[in-house]
This record gives structure tokens, sequence and C-alpha cells, in this order.
């Protein structure tokens, strides 16, 4: 039996989270559930470009708080609504609980990666394993790679504001290292071309890509992207963590992605002890090279 379940938009832990659910419900399988980057993209593209390799297994497909068909963020009596990583995982274990699974299978893409890894720490009993394709963990230095790519654009030497930084901040404060240099870089080349630059492997696959997202009319994310800019996300590290999980870790990278790959995959490799793949791909390896990308996801589910 196949379970084509409806497209569903439920209150869970306090905002409106779009789901879809696919696959066989009596696989005795954990299912996956997906969470996307962005922050603030969505699911569709995934589903639509990718979902016909899944059939086999149940997949959630979830449009993270805020984020594409997902209500939009709400003010609260105690002011604008949260969106923290706690917030983010604790949405995932509400829907988990909601849809009644013991274990999931959190994989986590760029910036998803996050609450993927977060809730396998969090919520080891209830995850089987957790896999991240061209994962974002650190992202001070991810604001580097991005200045650093945006000088390069200009023809300019990197000039990184990090040591100025540091050295006029009082003792006992954090240096706003990361919101520096992404201002810096983002003051060289606008964030998307920036992006596109990084993430893709050649022109085709952006405009596939671009092409898919205007068919879902879901594009937008600008108030997720900010309010975790004001919550400090360009400060945030979350290497530390890493070496605290306790279930299996798979890392796919795309060798193009140079968002995540060498660096943020060093992380894991390094702290988690992660298994990695490496694909002739960019950020999104199921638009370069879908037949290597479900080879390298099936052998991270069933290894």
């Amino acid at each position: 039996m196949t379970w084509q379940g409806d497209p569903s938009s439920v209150r869970l832990n306090g905002a409106d989270l779009y789901f879809e659910v696919t696959g066989p419900e009596d696989s005795d399988l954990p299912p996956l559930v997906f969470l996307h980057g962005g922050p603030g993209y969505n699911s569709y593209s995934f589903q639509d470009l990718f979902g016909e390799r899944l059939e086999e297994r149940r997949v959630v497909y979830l449009d993270q708080r805020g984020s594409g068909r997902s209500g939009a963020l709400e003010d609260t009596e105690q002011g604008a609504d949260t969106l923290d990583l706690d917030t983010l995982v604790a949405d995932v274990e509400a829907l988990r609980e909601h849809l009644g699974f013991e274990q999931i299978v959190p994989l986590g893409h760029g910036f998803g990666a996050l609450p993927a890894l977060e809730y396998a720490r969090r919520f080891p009993v209830r995850t089987a394993r957790v896999v991240v394709v061209n994962p974002w963990v650190h992202f001070p230095e991810l604001a580097l790679t991005l200045l650093a790519e945006a000088s390069a654009r200009r023809g300019q030497p990197l000039d990184d504001p990090a040591p100025a930084l540091r050295a006029r901040t009082p003792e006992g404060e954090y240096p706003p290292v990361g919101a520096a240099r992404i201002e810096a870089a983002f003051s060289l080349v606008n964030a998307r071309d920036l992006l596109n630059a990084l993430h893709f492997r050649d022109a085709p696959s952006r405009m596939r890509l671009e092409f898919i997202d205007a068919e879902g009319q879901l594009a937008g994310g600008g108030e997720v992207q900010q309010a975790l800019v004001n919550q400090g996300l360009w400060e945030f590290e979350y290497p530390p963590f890493l070496q605290e999980l306790r279930r299996p870790v798979f890392v796919i990278a795309g060798v193009h992605d140079r968002t995540s790959y060498p660096e943020q995959v060093e992380w894991l490799a390094d702290l988690a002890g992660a298994d990695v793949t490496v694909l002739d791909a960019g950020h999104y390896p199921w638009l370069d090279d879908e037949d290597a990308f479900a080879e390298a996801l099936e052998e991270a589910l069933s290894r």
C-alpha cells in the first residue's frame, strides 16, 4: 500500500506547518524528513525533481516555520515569532509526534543540516541516522568564504574585518565577526549573484532550478532570513556540538559547492566521524547528477 497523504497544514508548536507524506505506509523503514535550506526556502523543488526516486520510502516533505507554504512568522504577546535552532528542532519533534513515527531519518540540506544534526543530538532515540547534503555548520567561516569570493570577483585583495574588530571589542564581549564579514561581502557583490557563483556547477543547473522555483511560485524567504540574522545567524558555530552526536552521520557533498566543500564538510568528518561522499555536483546535487545522488543517498540510508 502506498501512502499518498494529502498535503497538510497543521498547527504544531505554535506555528502553521505545511508538509506532505508520501511512500508505502506499511514500510518498516524509518521515514525521511526532508529539511530544506535557504534559510527560508521550501521542499517543493526537491520533491518535484527527486521525489520519484524516493517512491519506495516514506518521506515527509516539510516547509519549515515561516517558509514556503507554511504560515508566515507571527507576532506574539512576547514579541516577534522566535526562529532559532531550538524552535526549528521542536517543530520537527512536534511533527514526528503528530504523525506517530517511532523514529525518523532527518535529511538536511544546506542550512537545513543544522536542525537535522541538532535533532539527532537531542533526540538520539528518535533518530535512526542523520544525512546532510552540502551542510552549513560554521557561519563565521562561511561568511569569510563569501567575502573571499566577492573580493576575487571585484579584483580586490581579501580584507578580513575580523582582526580589527576583535582588537577594538572590549574584553568579555563577543565581536560580531560573521556579521562584519557578510556585510563586507554583500557590499561588493549582491547576495544572490554571490551565492549563485558558489553554489552551481554550471549555468544550466542554475536555470533549471530557477524554472522549478518559478513553476512552484514559492519565491521569497527574506523574512525568515532577516529574522535569523537578527538572532545572530552569522555568529553561529555548531562544530562544538558535533562531538556530542551519538547517531551515524552521513554527508553528501558536491565538489562544486564552495559554500560547503571542503571547509564545512571537514568539520563533520573530523568532529562527528561522518561518512563523506563527494560528487561531481554543486549545492543541489540532484540537479547535476540524479543517478549519482540517488546512489549516494541509498548508500547513506542502508549502510
